[in-house]
């Protein structure tokens, strides 16, 4: 079994890299044609279009072949939704969740062995790596997401469309060598095009690009991000169906003001819930670590412990857009619903943290309608004429739980808007999402993605473009060593070796050229040194643990010119005894480069934004 699995991985890898080698020779065979659209916006907007299209081919494809495993897996009826089927044989419900945990597991031993690589996402992408993407992590990335969403897992495929449509879109802008702000772009568009295809909402689709992927609302990127998206969308309606994901029904409902601060308090609950469940997520993922079982057995037992509590309900199943309907058109008890709730976040922790791989975006959204009517339910019960709005609860309780775990606001008031074509109840989602968006940021200061990464000792709070700082290393930029002093020479030898006026700092080191510290000259002409003339200068240096290292970047550097109080630093070739000095810098310098790269930036973004280039 082993042998099949790793025959078969390797060949379809090899097959997908034998395509990409065919597409980029082929690309840059007739390179003539398509050079001009580096430099064309039309030609950038009309490529979107053309890639928005196949992007959106593939997320209807994926949907499908999921929909298809769990039809045959659980025994589904046509087009039913896994987490809305109320009669699921128990053995089934043990059994796919278990085996897809097992098939997973050994996925992951043979991935481990071939590459051992953390897989760079969208956002990750745009923000270190000036929007490059590798197709082959793509592709790791969908199987075992593939694998995760087939096994039942309560997670959602919005990972891999995402990750696939800006892979895709990235692919081509680096065959096409498109310039960084222009592919950062590329990769906003390619995730736009395949979230509106995921849920027939090009609006969200575009603001999910722009809030999530990009990082900021770009004039230079609203044509292609929103073209993406909207070839994207229309890719769905045309081949699949022009219907909403959920079926509310509303028509022109209107909203009371007394409604608006419920609306408020129910928001602050979400954030709550939205915090509670991401940290849910890294303890359970800290707790699986700890137990003594290899990591590959890991999605075993997550897959035994999510088919536990599927027997209570087979709604913790799935992504939750099934679920979601229902929920939608029903009514059920405070407790079955408080039940449900606390399963649905034990299950998507469970998930995640045992190694399924996949996305919150729908769970997030499932959780938010249940958490939207636990707070109806009570609502109606006090204030008995709020009953008639128990469905905007459920609405305002999914955009607002989303935005918290997914840290985009704008984009869960769009969705809600595109689903629900009621501009009224899209102004009561506005209330909850930005407390409890306001709150998130504030008590927590991370969306699931951006915590995920401050996990990992990454720094990154957005997808805003931070990675032209790592290109510049402070081994590009230094100095020369300059003057350097033993230790051991007595303050008068160091007097006649250095005469004031002539350098502001002098390095000291040891016999063995190993860094001791720093001397300021002018300190060292004190008249309150002129009768300690024999005092060996090491006792003179300061700062012999303040330094800097080659790899360390430009920004890292004035950091430690503002800790350290000091406007000159050695560069030490490694960290450790026996480290030499190799460079200096000051910090008048770096902020010279630093100020001329930020200008350099803002320019490009300039010019990329001007009417006037073509």
């Amino acid at each position: 079994m082993k042998n099949f699995f790793e025959k078969s991985t390797n060949l379809i890898l090899k097959k997908f890299i034998s395509f990409n080698e065919i597409l980029k020779q082929n690309l840059q065979k007739h390179y003539w044609i398509i050079k001009p659209l580096r430099n064309s916006h039309p030609g950038h907007v009309v490529l979107c279009i053309l890639l928005g299209i196949v992007v959106g081919l593939i997320t209807i494809f994926l949907h499908s072949v999921l929909m298809w495993i769990h039809q045959k897996a659980f025994n589904l009826e046509m087009d039913v939704h896994l987490s809305s089927a109320t009669t699921i044989n128990h053995y089934r419900l043990i059994a796919v969740p278990i085996i897809g945990g097992l098939v997973l597991g050994i996925y992951m031993l043979l991935t481990k062995r071939w590459k051992d690589r953390e897989i760079v996402d969208p956002i990750e992408a745009n923000a270190i790596y000036g929007g490059k993407m590798s197709m082959i992590d793509n592709l790791r990335l969908l199987l075992s997401t593939l694998v995760s969403n087939a096994s039942g897992a309560s997670i959602g495929m919005e990972a891999a469309y995402t990750q696939m449509g800006s892979g895709f879109f990235s692919s081509i802008g680096q065959r096409l060598h498109l310039r960084r702000q222009d592919l950062r772009i590329f990769v906003a568009a390619g995730a736009a095009a395949a979230i509106a295809a995921a849920f027939n909402a090009p609006l969200a689709g575009a603001f999910y690009g722009f809030e999530l992927v990009l990082g900021v609302y770009n004039i230079a990127a609203i044509s292609q991000v929103a073209a993406g998206a909207l070839a994207g969308a229309l890719t769905l309606r045309i081949f699949v169906s022009d219907n909403t994901i959920f079926s509310t029904l509303l028509g022109s409902m209107i909203i009371p003001d007394w409604d608006y601060p419920l609306f408020m308090l129910l928001g602050i609950g979400s954030a709550l819930i939205g915090i509670l469940t991401m940290k849910s997520v890294v303890k359970c993922e800290h707790l699986t670590k700890k137990l003594p079982i290899a990591s590959w057995a890991h999605p075993i037992l997550g897959g035994v412990l999510i088919a536990l509590l599927a027997l209570y309900s087979p709604q913790v199943l799935g992504a939750g857009q099934g679920a979601i309907d229902s929920h939608l058109h029903e009514k059920l008890g405070i407790l079955t619903l408080c039940l449900l709730l606390l399963f649905k976040i034990s299950a998507s922790a469970i998930s995640i943290g045992t190694g399924f791989r996949g996305g919150l975006f729908s769970s997030s959204l499932f959780i938010g309608c249940l958490f939207g009517q636990i707070v109806g339910t009570i609502a109606s019960h006090y204030y008995p004429q709020s009953d008639f709005q128990y469905t905007n609860f459920m609405l305002v309780g999914m955009a607002s739980v989303a935005a918290s775990v997914i840290g985009a606001p704008i984009t869960m008031i769009m969705l809600l808007l595109e689903t629900t074509d009621n501009f009224a109840v899209a102004t009561g989602v506005l209330a909850g999402v930005l407390v409890s968006s306001a709150i998130t940021r504030y008590y927590f200061g991370y969306s699931f993605s951006t915590w995920r990464f401050h996990l990992r000792g990454l720094n990154i709070l957005g997808a805003h473009d931070v990675g032209w700082i790592k290109e510049i290393p402070v081994q590009k930029i230094m100095s020369n060593v300059p003057l350097v002093v033993n230790s051991e020479i007595s303050l008068a030898e160091f007097r006649k070796l250095v005469p004031l006026g002539s350098h502001k700092k002098v390095f000291v080191v040891d016999r063995n050229n190993n860094y001791q510290g720093i001397i300021d000259v002018v300190q060292a002409y004190s008249h309150k040194l002129d009768k300690s003339l024999q005092t060996k200068v090491k006792k003179l240096a300061k700062g012999k643990d303040k330094y800097l290292l080659p790899h360390q970047d430009i920004k890292f550097a004035l950091t430690c010119f503002k800790d350290f109080e000091m406007e000159e630093l050695p560069v030490l070739e490694r960290l450790g005894n026996n480290a030499k000095i190799i460079g200096y810098l000051t910090e008048s310098y770096v902020l010279r480069r630093y100020s001329q790269e930020l200008e350099l930036q803002n320019a490009e973004k300039y010019d990329a934004a001007s009417p006037l280039v073509t």
